[in-house]
């Protein structure tokens, strides 16, 4: 397989690492879990299969390899450090639970190793105000503003089972990982990397960061499977079934009024804007949703491919279960835990087509080695590509090539993170259609004012790249596309599977000019799928998911955690899989097409339900803001209007310290309550207890009384709390970068370092065709001349067409 030639070592437990070294697992590496006697602590994480397996664990773990490794033992240290000696990656997950694990030199093996690439996970890094909190997955995403916003208007606010954080940095992790080991293959020493969980869940959260340094201080809940600025987008009630809704633009609103048969909504000037009917919710609502019960959701679904509306039924996880398709594609896989049980979870989302990942797997018991057949081969220092040995100071991906034809927040997030990493990524547009980030108003106004270069949010997914402009529905413009992409090394889209091949830039085309490349569609469910021509938004990707019916409470309707959750995490997921297709590639010559459906991507937050209830055929029980494992566990009012807290007690000290710093000593000495499920009995008793102390005191301040003693504590912040957080700012999170028509702006740091401070950001986000010259004349050798002709034709330019100007095109073009 096409990670075979690695060794990957993973020590203490965090989920992070965990599932940074699954998937490396997945395609090939011979991963080594190292547990103490009692086992990886994650083991006894609910939810328990009823064989007492932990469902999380298996999702994190199947595919990999188990040694134990005893502290007590004198020659632990010993085998320890052969172990890590023989490996080609170290994923270090002690910070955030040492799991007994032997102190070891690791500046002392990396002398002696210069080739070991080392990944370090923590909570909040090693510096800042935060670093050394107590945590959980919960009070991480309430710090990271992931959860005020969810729920009932009143609260408390809602949040989805403790199962992203892990995800979500694991990613971030083998990101960091896999493009070291990219870089590797051109000579030189391993690399260093510092991951803080907390900036990875941040990669969903900056969209409405940014948005509110835009618009201002106007996000509050406003209500269960409501979201600002748009509306409808949300979860409804049909004949049967629940069915996703998400209505963006005028066109799309329109074709869901008319649809409905409420001409009267769809023919009303001020309900043409998201944000406008946001202001009548109610009014609105008490219209459509009775008109929803009339049919099913899989009729209205029917309804919505006809017509283009991002509507998709909401899955059970029993329907999932028995979606045949998805176990097809892999999304749904087979494992075997302790040995007897047998049940699914969610399987790799990087859909490699020529070097596939494994299709399920074993959960090794502790200590079990797996052999999988595999012959471990050292790829040579350097590989047939490469021009020597790595510069000092050279960024991990320099010298890769990627041509970007992706637009909004998924596929411009997976880009950007190449450029973040050293890649020269090439962003193509259209003055006809650009980057819908930029903005889809072609009034004039807008157009003659440039408020399409003036989007904070294009800004923040679009830096580090350079940028052209090209029609490729002239000749023209996809000549030299393509001449593009036959120097190139990786291309990705985001467009609907069959926009690319009726332009003539299909994979079958595109490896005929160059065998080498690796290209990326990344549609919303796939590009086999019968379901490949829905539209689909990052809201629709977490409706059809399947974890909206895990999150809430039993009597709510399945419940939307976030606005846009798909984008960020298919942008993740794609960024990882090319770097997978690019190692092989890399070593092979051979490059492939990759098929990333990102509504699979959103299953690996509903995995362990998907297991539990695969093998017990129950199904998963809803906790609202409870915890299957952890009790107390919730979030509680604290002093002044809408301010809330995370708080979770998640052993029996913690318990004992909680009760103690609240005024209830007689609660920490009492036998009964020593153990999670004595206090489960009395947990409303207990909560009730937690908020007559927390609403005595400012957010901030039961967060500092709380971590003070070591209690998980974190304050429910707003996305716009973020830009001024003291954590981030003295990580130096934010950095202020320069750019035409908007200034000095923020932008958001990766969570993976190096060192002590971020990777700088170099270039702003391109103005359109900003590079045109540079690259036609320096990349492809135009003349000038060349290049004016193609200005004066419209194939290139640099402002964006107006819907006169676009129109006028049309008819020229047509005639």
């Amino acid at each position: 397989m096409v990670l075979s030639h690695l060794r990957v070592v993973e020590i203490g437990s965090s989920a992070a690492t965990s599932y940074c070294a699954r998937l490396f697992a997945d395609f090939g590496a011979d991963v080594q879990k190292v547990e103490p006697p009692a086992g990886d602590p994650i083991r006894r994480s609910a939810p328990l299969t009823p064989g007492g397996q932990s469902a999380w664990f298996a999702f994190l773990n199947f595919n990999k390899s188990s040694a134990i490794i005893d502290s007590a033992d004198p020659d632990a240290i010993t085998r320890l450090t052969s172990l890590i000696e023989d490996c080609d990656i170290l994923v270090d997950g002690r910070d955030v639970d040492p799991a007994d694990c032997p102190s070891i030199d690791i500046a002392a093996i990396r002398q002696r190793r210069p080739r070991l690439i080392y990944l370090e996970a923590s909570w909040f890094g090693h510096q800042g105000p935060y670093a050394g909190f107590a945590a959980t997955d919960s009070t991480v995403r309430s710090l990271a503003g992931l959860i005020k916003l969810v729920g009932p208007v009143e609260g408390p606010p809602l949040h989805a089972p403790d199962f992203q954080t892990g995800i979500l940095a694991g990613l971030w992790g083998f990101i960091a990982a896999a493009s070291s080991a990219v870089a590797q293959m051109r000579g030189g020493a391993g690399r260093s990397w510092s991951l803080s969980i907390f900036e990875s869940s941040l990669a969903l959260s900056e969209y409405q960061m940014f948005e509110a340094l835009t618009c201002g201080d106007l996000m509050r809940r406003i209500g269960i499977n409501r979201f600002w600025p748009n509306f409808p987008v949300g979860i409804y009630e049909t004949q049967k079934g629940w069915l996703g809704v998400t209505t963006i633009t005028p066109a799309q609103w329109s074709a869901f009024c008319d649809m409905l048969g409420l001409s009267e909504l769809r023919d009303d000037p001020a309900l043409v804007l998201g944000a406008d009917r946001l202001k009548r919710m109610q009014q609105i609502e008490r219209q459509f949703i009775p008109r929803l019960k009339t049919r099913t959701a899989q009729e209205w679904f029917a309804e919505g491919l006809k017509r283009k509306i991002p509507i998709v039924p909401v899955p059970e996880i029993s329907d999932l279960l028995q979606d045949a398709e998805k176990k097809a594609r892999g999304a749904i896989v087979p494992i075997l835990l302790g040995g007897e049980e047998e049940g699914l979870t969610a399987g790799s989302m990087q859909r490699l087509t020529s070097t596939p990942p494994r299709q399920g797997g074993k959960v090794p018991a502790p200590g079990e080695q797996q052999a999988f057949g595999n012959i471990r081969t050292h790829l040579s220092l350097t590989a047939p590509w490469s021009s020597g040995c790595i510069e000092a100071g050279r960024l991990p991906l320099q010298g890769i090539r990627v041509i970007d034809f992706s637009m909004g927040w998924a596929g411009p997030l997976c880009t950007r993170t190449l450029a973040d990493l050293g890649a020269d990524v090439i962003k193509i547009e259209a003055i006809q259609y650009p980057d819908w980030w930029r903005g889809v108003d072609r009034r004039p106004a807008y157009v003659n004012d440039k408020m399409y270069e003036k989007t904070i949010r294009f800004c923040m997914a679009n830096r580090n790249k350079r940028a052209i402009t090209l029609d490729l529905t002239r000749p023209q413009g996809l000549a030299l596309a393509k001449r593009l992409l036959a120097g190139a090394d990786i291309v990705v889209n985001n467009y609907s599977v069959d926009v690319l091949p009726k332009l003539g830039l299909g994979y079958d085309v595109l490896r005929t000019l160059n065998p080498r490349l690796v290209m990326m569609s990344m549609s919303a469910f796939g590009g086999n799928s019968v379901h490949r021509s829905c539209r689909a938004y990052g809201s629709t990707l977490e409706q059809g998911s399947g974890l909206p019916t895990v999150i809430g409470s039993p009597d709510d309707p399945p419940v939307m955690s976030h606005i846009a959750f798909g984008d960020a995490v298919g942008g993740l997921n794609g960024c990882a899989a090319v770097l997978v297709a690019l190692t092989h590639a890399r070593n092979t010559g051979q490059g492939q097409f990759i098929d990333l459906a990102q509504i699979e991507c959103m299953m690996q937050f509903a995995a362990p339900w998907i297991t539990v209830h695969s093998i017990g055929g129950m199904p998963p029980p809803r906790y609202g803001n409870r915890h299957p494992q952890f009790v107390p566990h919730g979030c509680f009012r604290c002093a002044g209007e809408d301010n809330w807290i995370m708080v979770a007690a998640t052993d029996a000290d913690m318990w004992q310290r909680l009760a103690t710093l609240i005024g209830r000593p007689d609660w920490a000495t009492d036998a009964s309550l020593k153990s999670a499920e004595g206090r489960r009995g009395v947990e409303d008793v207990i909560e009730k207890g937690i908020e007559s102390w927390t609403l005595t005191r400012d957010a901030d301040q039961a967060m500092s009384e709380l971590q003070a003693v070591k209690v998980a504590a974190g304050v429910a912040r707003l996305p716009i709390d973020l830009l001024k957080d003291r954590h981030l700012r003295s990580r130096a999170f934010l950095q202020e970068v320069e750019r035409a028509f908007i200034g000095w702006h923020p932008q958001p740091s990766m969570p993976i370092r190096e060192g002590t401070r971020p990777y700088a950001i170099r270039t702003a986000a391109p103005t359109l065709g900003q590079h045109n010259r540079e690259i036609l004349s320096g990349l492809l050798g135009l003349s000038d001349a060349g290049i004016a002709q193609l200005a004066r034709e419209g194939i290139i330019g640099t402002k964006m067409l107006s819907e006169a100007e676009l129109a006028k095109t049309r008819k020229t073009s047509s005639g």
